[in-house]
């Protein structure tokens, strides 16, 4: 509970002062971008005309119930919905108070946190028992698809234990197979323990201990956030975000701690680029390769690739710019196969 109140949060903060401001793209997307300080450093150092932030979009969907996978409530359209995203962000209340009513009439997030995870996996069996169905027979035919059918049999045990399939160890060559195959349960999940305005700066109570002990026995992280706190601090200027926090002892906002808890739950990590036009952050999966992330600019200077220049970002800082740093000898020039880190200050030379 909470969920639309963070995501109208996510859509409205920082519109006022952010040069790439959370933009509402219909009614339930949101393009919200990450905090990133080192591009206001840069950019200061460059002096550059604008600041590009990476981005991350957030989809608020339908609300999932008990029933959902047999089509209850908004059930098949949340399932429809959700196939389509890379993660799950699964916001669940952890506050009492009688002015906020609970669907099931009591506050026990654990059994909300269930529901959601039996619903998922009551429709991934479904599917999973419909295209094991279908591929054994063609597997008569087909003896390629022999290990295919074996994999969904094993998922479909797996799942008649009422355990998601991101708890299924598979090798490289089976998560292949399961390309095709979208599992809902496969995805991987971020919980938000939705706390109130009583529980700051700490947020905590017993509520989101039990919520941790659960999410981490399953491999997952926990995020206290006050939905409610995070949408005031939306409506204020950046100098009185600052402010606020400081008021109730925080340090940021939560809004920017899910953001970059969503990145790294999926992998992601940016390179920079900067110079008088503009300081930018660039999204790439970790383990990228420097003539991929090249890519990511243009696929002209992907194709054309003859190196990159690389300062680390805090050699840029400490010498002053870009200049600075290569005149210490803190320039590296690197080959296609280089893996980019995060934070990498790079210049692509092309053809």
């Amino acid at each position: 509970m909470g969920k639309s109140t963070l995501f109208n949060a996510l859509t409205k903060a920082g519109a006022a002062s952010s040069n790439y401001p959370f933009c509402t793209i219909d009614p339930n997307v949101g393009v919200v971008a990450l905090h990133d300080p080192r591009l206001a450093v840069l950019a200061k150092l460059s002096e550059s005309r604008e600041i590009i932030p990476a981005t991350m979009q957030f989809v608020d969907i339908a609300g999932l119930v008990k029933g959902a996978s047999k089509g209850e409530g908004l059930g098949n359209q949340f399932l429809t919905h959700i196939r389509e995203v890379d993660a799950i962000v699964h916001v669940v209340r952890c506050f009492e108070g009688g002015d906020v009513i609970h669907v099931e009439g009591s506050v026990d997030p654990i059994r909300d946190v269930q529901v959601i995870n039996l619903e998922l996996i009551l429709a991934d069996l479904q599917s999973a028992e419909n295209s094991f169905a279908k591929v054994e027979k063609q597997a008569k035919s087909k003896k390629e698809l022999v290990p295919t059918v074996a994999l969904l049999k094993k998922v479909i045990d797996h799942l008649n234990q009422e355990k998601p399939l991101r708890t299924l160890p598979l090798t490289i060559e089976e998560k292949e197979l399961l390309v095709p195959y979208p599992f809902l349960t496969e995805k991987k999940v971020l919980y938000v323990a939705n706390v109130s305005e009583e529980e700051l700066p700490h947020m905590e109570n017993i509520h989101v201990q039990k919520l941790r002990e659960y999410v981490l026995a399953e491999g997952n992280e926990l995020l206290p956030i006050c939905a409610k706190l995070e949408s005031e601090i939306a409506e204020l200027s950046e100098e009185e975000q600052k402010e606020f926090l400081d008021s109730v002892g925080l340090s940021e906002t939560g809004l920017n701690r899910l953001v970059a808890a969503s990145f790294s739950m999926l992998g992601l990590i940016t390179y920079l680029t900067t110079g008088e036009m503009e300081t930018r952050a660039w999204t790439i999966s970790r383990g990228t390769t420097a003539v991929l992330a090249a890519g990511k600019i243009h696929t002209d200077i992907q194709k054309g690739f003859i190196r990159a220049e690389i300062i680390s970002y805090e050699d840029v800082v400490a010498y002053h710019g870009r200049l600075g740093a290569k005149e210490a000898g803190k320039l590296r020039s690197e080959g296609k196969e280089y893996i980019v880190k995060d934070g990498d200050v790079i210049l692509f030379l092309h053809n």
